[in-house]
């Protein structure tokens, strides 16, 4: 008897091929509400084609996006309005000079392309005091409650790229053009490092592969 798995699983994936949705962006609002109403100084580590920095220049004085990915940088100053409060740079966010401290530090679907133990150091000699650093990131899921996670994740995948979508094709958002790189880390790992690197971090499995860092630095 043939096993309906493989053509399952093909079917799902032509038919996210056809109607993708952006699952980091998914995450911006929420990210938002973690950080205060107005600050003055932000850095985008991973900045893509520049949807969340354009959100941050909203409520900062200026903000600052860096991306290994040349072509990325460019397409985020091109669709940056001028005048806007934002400096896109194209680097190594471990090497390139920051300009800090930052009020605000965001890290989306980045960090398992870093070296995790220095990016949180870094992260966290960057970050101001009183600021926040905020990372959703992607883990290689290995836990029974990762595996409920991800299983319970594939339908309302199919909902959400229906409903964002409204069930039409659509072409691939220029957020999802950025190379990948699947995770090497386990969720657990992330949790040991973070324990370390930025004591009394929050984070949290969310649904849709990935998870959430919330610090807070102390005041100076």
């Amino acid at each position: 008897m043939r096993n309906p798995l493989p053509d399952a699983l093909q079917a799902l994936d032509r038919f996210h091929s056809a109607r993708p949705w952006d699952h980091n962006a998914h995450y911006h609002r929420w990210l938002l509400r973690q950080l205060p109403a107005r600050f003055d100084t932000a850095l985008d580590v991973g900045s893509g084609s520049g949807d969340l920095a354009r959100r941050l220049a909203t409520r900062a004085r200026s903000v600052r996006g860096i991306d290994a990915d040349a072509s990325l940088v460019e397409q985020a100053q091109r669709r940056t309005a001028p005048g806007a409060p934002i400096t896109f740079t194209c680097g190594d966010a471990l090497v390139e000079p920051a300009c800090g401290p930052f009020d605000v530090i965001t890290c989306v679907a980045v960090a398992h392309h870093l070296p995790h133990v220095e990016a949180l150091a870094r992260f966290r000699r960057l970050l101001a005091p009183g600021g926040t650093l905020v990372i959703v990131g992607v883990a290689r899921p290995a836990s029974p409650g990762d595996r409920v996670l991800g299983a319970v994740a594939v339908p309302l995948n199919v909902l959400m790229a229906v409903w964002k979508n409204r069930g039409r094709r659509v072409p691939r958002p220029v957020a999802m053009t950025a190379p990948v790189r699947p995770a090497v880390m386990t969720f657990a790992e992330v949790v040991r490092d973070a324990r370390r690197e930025l004591p009394g971090a929050r984070l949290r499995r969310r649904v849709f592969w990935r998870y959430t860092l919330v610090w807070r630095k102390e005041p100076g």
